[in-house]
Formats: C-alpha cells, structure tokens, sequence
C-alpha cells in the first residue's frame, strides 16, 4: 500500500530525476545547448577546412561529402595537407593508414564513455559514437560528473557539432580561392587554438592536470625533433600513461 507521502510516480526514477531517463529528448536538447560555447570555434575551423578544400583542387560537393562521411576535422586537414598529386593504390593506402592512426585517440576517447553507455543496445550505441568529437565528449563527461545518465545527452552535442562542421565548410571554400596562400591569414592556426581552447576546462591545476602537461610537452618534442604527424600518437600516449601513473 502507498503511503500518502509517496506516490507511484515518486518511485519512477526517470520521472524524479530527469537526468536519469535514458535517450530523451531533453537530454538531447541539453547536450546540443551544453556544447554552443564550441560552435564558433569549430566555425571557424570549418572554414578553414573549406578553404583548404579549395585550394588543393576539390569541389564543394567533394569538400562536403569528406565532412558528412569523415567528420574528423583533424583527419581532414592531415589528409589535405599530405594530398598526393597522382591518387595510386598505394597512395590510397597510406591515407587511410594515416587517418587510422590520428584517429586512434578516439579508441581512448571512446573507452572513457563506457560509464554512460553501459547496457545500452549496439544499435543505439555505435550510430551515436559516429557524432563522437572532442566538444560533446568533454561535456557529456561534465554532464555525468554532475549525475546525468541520459546518452541522449551526448548524441545532441554531436548532431550539432556535425550540422556545424558540415555548413560552415561552404562560406570558407567559397572564399578559398580568393584568399590565396591560408597561411599569410592566420588560418593554418585555426586548429591547434581550437583544441587549446577545448584544454580549459579540463585544467585542474598542475598536481591533477600531469597527463595535459606531458602529453603537450612529448608532442612539442616529437614535432621539433621529426616534424610530420606522429606527435599527436606520441602526445596521446605520453599524456595517457602520465595520467595512469598519477591516478589517485
């Protein structure tokens, strides 16, 4: 018998506490809201892809198909960057080896999510992991800390980081082939502000921030050492282990 303090609908989780239902739409509507404060940096980075886009020779449709299937702002502009003039097997090989491999961070990315999806179906779970990127990652992480359970939370922060990424590329490859060389504007250091910015609020002081501060130094030493783009591995796994090693 139910006490007349308490009623059925006291005693359904999801209706007491919002942030534990699973794959609402407020939790959608949240995630999208929590990530704004991205939006005009991945802006900006967008158009910078657009740009690039351009300048190496691709059309707008082939410039936005990469963004819609790939969306990988990183392995965007890598990609581009090591472009070959002649498009071979081996060629073709060696970008996707290339792409696997500054993508693999998202292997470790991925793993830290498990807490928020665990014992949720593959079928609702690997779709989403497509609209996994830093921003929605870092806040849906902040939304767990805080006692939210709902996956939908991260899904909404991705859907509107993609819609993002996938239209600001137009005005920037637009403009690209009036802009010249991107670098003399700045653009070529769209990227690593973007990802400086990210880092802030992630920072929690030097004792609880070790794995940051090593993985930018190792990665600062494997460029200026070896150039191309092994620093962000050697950054990632540096910072991965500095972080193990200082867990408390």
């Amino acid at each position: 018998m139910t006490s007349p303090e308490t009623t059925p609908a006291d005693t359904n989780p999801d209706k007491a506490d919002p942030d534990n239902a699973r794959w609402t739409f407020a939790g959608f509507r949240r995630g999208a809201l929590d990530v704004l404060p991205f939006v005009p940096g991945i802006t900006g980075f967008a158009m910078a892809y657009g740009t690039v886009a351009a300048r190496k020779g691709m059309t707008l449709f082939e410039a936005l198909l990469m963004s819609a299937t790939v969306f990988a702002g990183v392995v965007q502009m890598v990609v581009l960057d090591s472009w070959p003039g002649t498009l071979s097997f081996a060629a073709i090989v060696g970008i996707l080896a290339l792409a696997a491999l500054v993508n693999a961070r998202y292997l470790m990315i991925g793993a830290t999510l498990r807490p928020l999806f665990g014992g949720e179906p593959a079928r609702k779970v690997y779709p989403t992991l497509f609209f996994l990127v830093e921003p929605n990652w870092l806040m849906s992480l902040r939304y767990y800390s805080k006692g939210g359970r709902d996956p939908a939370h991260m899904l909404g922060g991705g859907v509107a980081m993609y819609l993002t990424w996938v239209t600001m590329a137009v005005p920037g490859f637009i403009a690209g082939a009036a802009v010249g060389n991107p670098k003399q504007f700045g653009i070529d250091l769209v990227m690593p502000a973007f990802f400086v910015a990210i880092l802030v609020p992630l920072w929690r002081g030097p004792r609880r921030s070790y794995g940051l501060i090593v993985g930018g130094l190792a990665a600062f030493a494997t460029d200026f050492l070896f150039g191309g783009f092994w620093y962000l591995i050697v950054g990632a796994l540096a910072g991965c282990l500095a972080g193990v090693f200082n867990d408390d």
